[in-house]
C-alpha cells in the first residue's frame, strides 16, 4: 500500500485557506514551502564496534511570527527516509499554523532521525551517542532565538537534556535551558508539561461540546493511540465527567461499552506492554475502533487514520485530533456533511506547544510558574484558539479544519506583510 503524501495534504490545506483569504499566488507560494530543510548525515559507533550511518532532518517553516518551534522524533515510516522528508516538511508547517492558532509568537519546524529505537532496540549508550550527534549536526540552526525543539515520536526529556548540553558546550555556556523544551524540572522544565496535549484536547472537547449541546458527564468516549496524548485526553475527559468506552494502541483495539478505567488500563498496559487483554474488554479491529458509535472519538495515534471510507461510517458527534494529520483531506467533507464537529488538529492538540512556549518564556526569564498557572495561561490560549476558530467556520460557513486554517494563515500573513521584504 502506497502511503499518502502528507506534504501533499497540507499544501492542499493551505491553498483552501488562501483561497478563502484571496491570498495572491506568491504570498502562497511562499506560505507553502519551508524556509530551510536540512539533511543530515550520522555516523555513529555501535556497540559491536561497527560503524552505522543515520539519516537525520530538520525542517524550518516559517518564523514570521518568532522563533522555529517544534519536535524531533525517531521514526521509521515505511515510505523509507525520503518519505520521511516528506512528513518533517508537513508537519513544521502544520507546526507554523498551529501556533497561530492558538496565538502563540512562534513559527513551524519539525525534525528528527530515521530510526525506531525500539523495534531495533538500541542500547542506552547508542541512543546517547546517536542523539548528541544528532545535536551537534544541527546546532549552527538552533538556539533560543533561532529553532526551539522538543520531544516527540520515541524522544523524552532525556534526549532533550543531551541536545541542550551539547548546543551549551558548543556555544561555551555551562547551560543554554532555552534553546530547547521538554526538559525534566530539575533543568528548567515547566510543570503540565507532561499532561499538556491530554488536557488540551479535553479543554477543546469541553468547549465543543457545549456548542453542541452535548452533556460531558456520561459522554461516551473513544480514544486510538494509547501514548502520552490518548492517556492523558482519557484521564481528563474521565475528570470531567466522560466515560471511556474504548483505547487501542499499536497491539490492538479494546472496547467495553459499560465503560474502561483509564488509570487502570494504563496500568495494564504497562504491566503487560498492550491494553489488549485488560479485564472484561473485548478485542476490536481498528475500523470497528473509529466506526464505534460514541459521543467523542479522538484519534491519537499517527496520521492518516480517517480515510472516505472510514468516514462515511463514523458515529461521533464530535472528533478531537490529538494526532497530526489523522484524517485524510478526502474524508473531511464527507464529515462536514454528517455535522460531525471535528477539532483540527493544529487546534486540538496544540496544548504540547503552548506549554512548550511557556517553558521557553521561563527559561528567558529565569522564573518559574505554578502547575495551576500554568494550566491556566494554556487553557486561555487554547479556548481563544477556539473561539476564534469557530467564529470564522460560522463566518464563511466551513468546517472547522478550514477555519482554524483560515485563521492561523491569515495571522501568518499579516505579521509576513507587515514585516515587508528584505534584503
Amino acid at each position: 500500500m502506497v502511503q499518502a503524501d502528507p506534504f501533499k495534504n497540507a499544501l492542499k490545506q493551505l491553498d483552501d485557506a488562501c483561497s478563502i483569504l484571496k491570498i495572491d499566488k506568491g504570498t502562497r507560494d511562499y506560505l507553502a514551502e519551508p524556509n530551510k530543510v536540512l539533511r543530515v548525515k550520522l555516523p555513529i559507533k555501535m556497540d559491536n564496534g561497527k560503524v552505522r550511518v543515520f539519516t537525520g532532518f530538520r525542517s524550518q517553516h516559517n518564523n514570521d511570527r518568532g522563533p522555529y518551534k517544534g519536535g524531533i522524533r525517531y521514526f521509521d515510516p515505511e515510505g523509507g527516509v525520503d518519505y520521511m522528508e516528506k512528513e518533517v516538511k508537513a508537519l513544521s508547517s502544520w507546526m507554523t499554523w498551529k501556533c497561530a492558532v492558538v496565538d502563540v509568537p512562534l513559527g513551524g519546524g519539525k525534525g528528527g532521525i530515521f530510526v525506531n529505537p525500539k523495534k531495533e532496540k538500541l542500547s542506552v549508550g547508542e541512543l546517547e551517542r546517536l542523539t548528541r550527534r544528532f545535536a551537534f549536526a544541527i546546532s549552527e540552526i538552533i538556539g533560543p532565538t533561532k529553532d526551539i525543539p522538543a520531544p516527540d515520536v520515541y524522544t523524552t526529556g532525556v534526549e532533550m537534556s543531551q541536545i541542550m548540553d551539547v548546543y551549551s558546550k558548543l556555544n561555551g555556556m555551562g547551560s543554554q535551558p532555552g534553546v530547547i523544551t521538554g526538559k525534566p524540572l530539575s533543568l528548567g522544565g515547566s510543570l503540565a508539561r507532561n499532561v499538556a496535549t491530554g488536557l488540551g484536547c479535553a479543554y477543546c472537547v469541553r468547549e465543543a461540546a457545549k456548542t453542541i449541546g452535548l452533556r460531558l458527564k456520561g459522554a461516551k468516549v473513544v480514544i486510538q493511540g494509547y501514548g502520552n496524548a490518548g492517556t492523558f485526553a482519557a484521564e481528563y475527559l474521565e475528570k470531567m465527567g466522560a466515560k471511556i468506552i474504548a483505547v487501542s494502541d499499536t497491539k490492538g483495539s479494546i472496547i467495553n461499552p459499560n465503560g474502561l478505567d483509564s488509570k487502570k488500563v494504563l496500568e495494564f498496559k504497562n504491566k503487560t506492554g498492550s491494553v489488549v487483554g485488560y479485564p472484561g474488554s473485548k478485542k476490536i479491529s481498528t475500523e470497528q475502533l473509529l466506526t464505534t458509535k460514541c459521543d467523542v472519538l479522538v484519534p491519537a495515534a499517527l496520521e492518516n487514520q480517517i480515510n472516505a471510507a472510514i468516514a462515511k461510517k463514523l458515529q461521533c458527534k464530535i472528533i478531537a485530533e490529538a494526532a497530526n494529520g489523522p484524517t485524510m483531506p478526502e474524508a473531511d467533507p464527507i464529515i462536514y456533511g454528517k455535522k460531525i464537529i471535528v477539532i483540527p488538529d493544529i487546534l486540538a492538540n496544540s496544548g504540547g506547544v503552548c506549554i512548550s512556549y511557556l517553558e521557553w518564556v521561563q527559561n528567558n526569564m529565569g522564573y518559574y510558574w505554578s502547575f495551576d498557572e500554568v494550566a491556566s495561561k494554556m487553557e486561555n490560549h487554547i479556548t481563544r484558539g477556539f473561539r476564534d476558530t469557530l467564529a470564522l467556520s460560522k463566518k464563511h460557513k466551513i468546517d472547522m479544519r478550514r477555519a482554524a486554517m483560515v485563521l492561523a494563515v491569515g495571522r501568518v500573513v499579516e505579521a509576513f506583510k507587515a514585516k515587508g521584504l528584505w534584503p
